[in-house]
Formats: C-alpha cells, sequence, structure tokens
C-alpha cells in the first residue's frame, strides 16, 4: 500500500464520505501502479508484473475507482443484473469497495436483448450484477496495462485512447503513397463464440485470477426467468469483455501477414524489408 493510501485510511483524508473523496489522488495512484505495470511488461518481467497486478487489486484507491466508473460513469450504470440493483447511494458506493475481493462466486448475467445496427436482429448482452461488474473493473484496471504492451500496433477497437478515427488515419498513411490490398472480414457472434479454455490459458493470469475469470465466463445466462450455461463466449456486457475479446484475438494480424508470405513464398529478408515500410 502506497503511503497517500495508508493516509487516506488512517484519517487524514476523509475517507469515509463519498462525496469528499479526493478522486484526482485516486486517479493518480491507480495510474502510477498502471504505469509500473506496462513498464514491467514492455520488460518482459512476468513476475514484476504479478505482484503489481495483486498490489493494484488490493488497492483502496483501485477499488474506489472501480465503483465510481461502474456506478456514476459508464453509460450503463443505470441497468441492473439478476440482483435488480440499479443504483446505490453514497454509503453504499463506499460499502461497495470495501467488500471487493477475488474469489467471489460470480451470479449469472440477465439476458437483455437490443436492436442490431441496419438489421432486423437482435443483439443480446449479458448484464452482470452490480458486484460483479464493479470486480470485473477492478481486474480489468490491472490487466489492461499488461496488454496494452503487447497488443499489436494496429488494433484500434476497445482500446483506451483510441478510436475509429485513428484507425483511419492510419489507413490513409499506409494507402497514400501506394495502392494496397485490403482485408475486409466480419467475425460473425465473435463475443459468442470465444473458447473460454483457450482465453484463460492465453490471459495466463495467477491463479487466484483465473479462477475469477472462469467463474464470469462459466456463470450462466439468466433469460425470461430460465438460466442457460455459458459454455462458450464470453459475458457481452460485462465491463472485463471488451478486453478479454481483445486478448482471444491478439496475434491475428501475425496470423495473416505469416499466411499470405508464406502462400506467396516470400523470403525471411523481403519480409522484413515490408513490415518494416
Amino acid at each position: 500500500m502506497s503511503r497517500s493510501e495508508q493516509a487516506m485510511t488512517t484519517g487524514a483524508t476523509p475517507m469515509d464520505r463519498w462525496n469528499t473523496i479526493p478522486w484526482k489522488k485516486i486517479e493518480k495512484n491507480v495510474f502510477k501502479l498502471q504505469k509500473r505495470i506496462y513498464q514491467a511488461s514492455r520488460s518482459g518481467n512476468v513476475k514484476t508484473v504479478r505482484k503489481l497486478q495483486r498490489l493494484l487489486i488490493n488497492s483502496r484507491s483501485a477499488k474506489l475507482l472501480a465503483v465510481r466508473k461502474v456506478t456514476q460513469d459508464n453509460q450503463g450504470k443505470r441497468t441492473a443484473g439478476v440482483d435488480g440493483v440499479k443504483s446505490l447511494t453514497p454509503k453504499q458506493r463506499l460499502k461497495l469497495a470495501n467488500s471487493l475481493k477475488l474469489g467471489h462466486k460470480a451470479h449469472p448475467v440477465r439476458r437483455v436483448w437490443i436492436p442490431k445496427a441496419n438489421t432486423e436482429e437482435m443483439r443480446p448482452l449479458g448484464i452482470p450484477t452490480m458486484y460483479d461488474r464493479a470486480l470485473q473493473t477492478l481486474v480489468k484496471l490491472a490487466l489492461e496495462p499488461e496488454w496494452e504492451a503487447r497488443f499489436e500496433p494496429n488494433s484500434y477497437g476497445f482500446r483506451p485512447g483510441r478510436s475509429c478515427h485513428d484507425a483511419i488515419e492510419a489507413i490513409f498513411t499506409a494507402i497514400n503513397h501506394k495502392a494496397k490490398y485490403v482485408l475486409d472480414t466480419d467475425i460473425a457472434k465473435c463475443f459468442d463464440r470465444i473458447n473460454q479454455e483457450a482465453l484463460v490459458k492465453k490471459v495466463n493470469s495467477s491463479p487466484t485470477l483465473r479462477r475469477q475469470l472462469k467463474a464470469w465466463l462459466k456463470a450462466g445466462v439468466l433469460d425470461d426467468g430460465q438460466w442457460f450455461p455459458t459454455e462458450k463466449g464470453t459475458m457481452q456486457g460485462g465491463s472485463i469483455s471488451p478486453l478479454l475479446a481483445n486478448i482471444a484475438l491478439h496475434g491475428l494480424e501475425t496470423a495473416i501477414v505469416k499466411h499470405v508470405f508464406d502462400k506467396l513464398k516470400v523470403s525471411q529478408t523481403k519480409r522484413e524489408m515490408i513490415i518494416e515500410k
């Protein structure tokens, strides 16, 4: 625990009232830990990454920030899970932050159907309980900087600090001087068909975190009062789902480029020249 966090828990800063929490200091504490996780991941120091992730997940600052994101900042903050909870008082938010801990047996997600853009189809969302959403957000705060240090440079979806405008700019830069081939694909029902065992193995987290991820993935879905098992896919609608999808798809660009080079029988020297360009 950092000195600033110790001060906050010993009464130097009023932490018993939600509206008096020093959010700038909280965000700074979390960012410092995330930056250290990122740097350790970049250097390949897995042991340090795991140590810092444990520190962040147990951090009071990270727990408070996770609860604020879920109950105040996120767009779906008033959407209830199977527990029916869709809003919390400041006192309840503090209580929730204090209760966050890995090892929780996840509740089923509540199935919600929303219209799919430009089609008559409906898209299924799984809404976790308020507790599970807060815990997922806390875990995401720890996992995201590790994977941000590893993701391929041309990945833009669901990435912090990136948008579709960045993707458009990258495409414009790539095709500005020379005509290029374009591979246009649509991964049908991507979230719904991810292999859970392969995903958990790829995340390669600590045993405690691994068990928690499995609990969320296997929690099942409650649709119109009936429970259905979830043998594959991720809980689309959970705060950690976009990150898990990106982890599952990580390496796809490298695999496609290698496949094309192999088919065209491009030499290793030429491959390196093309990739550098």
